[in-house]
């Protein structure tokens, strides 16, 4: 039988157990470039272990449709990951606690145009899932030499999909 995920509107409360919501929402901390730029100061909690350093790739992932087939969840147990569009378009994110060392339940939420997200070190999340082109997206996370990335395969896939 297949077991079907609820898509979510994200939101900082909600998403709060596996990282932080980064958007430019709200006034800013500070205004910056005499009042021209508002700067929203150190909104995620970058973790990249003791043998890690931070680093910026680019990624361009194909979009996918909805409903969406969840077969895998993977982790970084050494660093945390940032994901940050470069387009002005929302993507999917989804993310399950972990209970024993395998992915608990997922969760789906769908991002509003201009937000990213930052999973905390060792959180178990769906891979890049933008849902229209060009999913491009800047990534800040850990640059090392030693492993860091665990997947799961679930046996039966979730359906991700909007509640009626």
């Amino acid at each position: 039988m297949t077991q079907r995920i609820p898509i979510e509107p994200l939101t900082a409360d909600a998403f709060a157990p596996f990282g932080e919501v980064l958007e430019a929402a709200g006034d800013p901390d500070k205004l910056i470039n005499r009042g021209l730029c508002g700067r929203w100061h150190d909104r995620a909690a970058l973790d990249f272990g003791p043998q890690g350093r931070a680093g910026i790739s680019i990624f361009r992932a194909e979009p996918r449709a909805l409903p969406y087939s969840l077969d895998m969840v993977e982790r970084h147990p050494e660093g945390s990951q940032a994901f940050l569009p470069m387009a002005h378009t929302p993507f999917l994110v989804i993310v399950a606690e972990d209970e024993d060392g395998v992915p608990a339940r997922p969760r789906a939420f769908l991002t509003a145009p201009g937000q990213g997200v930052n999973y905390r070190r060792g959180t178990w999340h769906g891979v890049l899932t933008p849902l229209s082109d060009p999913g491009l997206f800047a990534v800040v996370d850990r640059i090392g030499d030693t492993p860091n990335l665990e997947e799961y395969w679930f046996e039966t896939p979730y359906l991700v999909e909007f509640s009626e």
